[in-house]
């Protein structure tokens, strides 16, 4: 088939969006399939922009090109899934949050915009109706499909697919930080992590992966300096796929903060790497895969309670143990399977 994958792009910014486009990519075209990324640039901010994207996205129509017909198109992100095509599949990544969950947040901005309330309405109009277009829509997770019921009234199924080099994780031992690799920004709240640092007991200590928001670096850094965490908390930056893997499987366990995340590549990669993931109550798609006591530990977004958390694991290394080969086990329980996914994908 020739498959056209319709998605957004940040300029300059990879995340897991972009990690997840690119696999479906490549693994569509592992099966033969003739596959193109379609993506347009999107800007959230001045409110005009957002509709703008929305006018950018309906306008593409990807029914044919050259004369060629498109067999299938994949939509992913908004407003991509607006665009055009007799045989639209859905498969959401999420939609524009600040206009949903995100609104009325500390994380939101829409709603601090002078127009911000009629785009929100505008927003949610539009994507019922773009949505309803498609054949079939699926998510990448439970917690996006709750969402779009909630606030769409549209009914979908969960994909659920493994992380990018899931195969090459392990576990070597079990060393004396934690591990948190993602996008720096207060929605992931790393800055948690840090103030957890100034309440530990033990000697264990805390690395903290990734590029993002420099105003959210600066911050994480101050917060280093003024409470006197330089051998306590260490900040990377960006890392390779490589010494990701390294970080992965000789930490003592994965803390993954983020507020609300639709998905959460950071569980399942601690899970392959048979380490116990730390995620809270506020969590959104971890709380589909992290079993508190079983896989690991749900507890309250609070700096303490947080430090406790670390202490018990630092002092317990066999529960850490268990933890995380209990937590490989639990994926073994989803269907993560890309033969799977792609024949739900291409369903007629």
């Amino acid at each position: 088939m020739k498959i056209a994958i319709a998605s957004v792009q940040v300029p300059f910014i990879t995340g897991g969006a972009e990690i997840l486009v690119n696999m479906l990519h490549d693994e569509l075209k592992k099966r033969g399939h003739e596959v193109c990324l379609v993506t347009m640039p999107f800007k959230w901010y001045p409110e005009k922009s957002l509709i703008d994207c929305m006018l950018m996205g309906r306008m593409m129509d990807l029914t044919e090109v050259n004369g060629e017909k498109i067999d299938r198109v994949i939509a992913m992100k908004f407003p991509a899934f607006y665009v055009k095509h007799p045989h639209k599949c859905i498969w959401l990544m999420h939609q524009h949050r600040q206009a949903y969950d995100l609104w009325g947040t500390q994380y939101g901005d829409l709603d601090k915009m002078p127009n911000g309330e009629n785009i929100r309405q505008m927003i949610t109009i539009n994507d019922t109706k773009y949505l309803m277009e498609a054949k079939n829509i699926y998510t990448i997770a439970n917690n996006t499909t709750a969402r779009l019921k909630k606030y769409n009234n549209l009914s979908s199924t969960p994909l659920y697919h493994p992380p990018l080099g899931y195969e090459k994780m392990h576990c070597e031992n079990f060393g004396d930080y934690f591990f948190y690799p993602s996008r720096i920004d207060q929605l992931k709240r790393q800055r948690l992590m840090v103030e957890a640092a100034r309440y530990v007991k033990t000697d264990v200590k805390f690395v903290i992966s990734g590029g993002g928001s420099a105003a959210e670096v600066q911050h994480l850094k101050e917060q280093i300096s003024k409470y006197n965490l330089e051998n306590k908390v260490t900040l990377t930056g960006f890392i390779s796929e490589e010494e990701k893997i390294s970080y992965y499987a000789n930490c003592l366990g994965v803390y993954f903060g983020a507020y609300d995340e639709d998905y959460g590549y950071i569980t399942l990669e601690g899970f392959y790497s048979e380490k116990p993931v730390i995620v809270h109550t506020d969590s959104g798609g971890p709380l589909e895969f992290v079993e508190d006591g079983r896989n690991g530990r749900v507890i309250e977004p609070d700096a303490q309670k947080l430090a406790k958390c670390f202490d018990e694991f630092y002092n317990g290394r066999k529960l850490a143990e268990s933890m995380g080969k209990a937590g490989r086990i639990s994926l073994r329980e989803k269907n993560m399977d890309w033969d799977y996914i792609i024949e739900k994908l291409l369903e007629d």
